[in-house]
């Protein structure tokens, strides 16, 4: 990563942490919503954390730098609870927390377990929202 890019994300981690808005909405998982934004063709990412997990507390801060970026305005990022939304990360054949999984409407365009790389996570959401 060079070291322009990372001084960006830096900047941008320091916005998300000082209150400044993101590109992105961000939601908490909800079926009928992810539904609704799936049939609208919205480019979503879904966020598997649990508030114990240091991989989750290291994503979390990277997704929110990245989502800064107004490419992603459209992106809905819906968040689901590892200890306490059970059936939902079923649903989705999630295995653990720390699971970031990317939409192009209702086609999963990818996947990443336990990825703390901003650049791979960047790849993913990029990959919800390229035509």
């Amino acid at each position: 990563m060079t070291t322009i890019r990372r001084a960006l994300i830096l900047i941008a981690v320091a916005w998300t942490v000082t209150g400044a808005a993101t590109a992105a909405e961000y939601r908490a998982f909800d079926q009928a919503a992810f539904a609704q934004a799936q049939s609208e063709g919205r480019p979503i990412l879904v966020e598997v954390f649990a508030p114990w997990c240091p991989t989750c507390r290291a994503q979390a801060p990277i997704v929110r730098a990245i989502a800064v970026d107004a490419a992603f305005e459209n992106l809905i990022v819906f968040r689901i609870d590892y200890d306490n939304q059970r059936d939902a990360w079923r649903a989705l054949n999630v295995r653990r927390q720390s699971t970031l999984i990317a939409y192009r409407g209702a086609r999963e365009s990818g996947r990443l377990v336990a990825a703390t790389n901003p650049e791979q996570i960047e790849s993913l959401m990029r990959s919800a929202i390229a035509p």
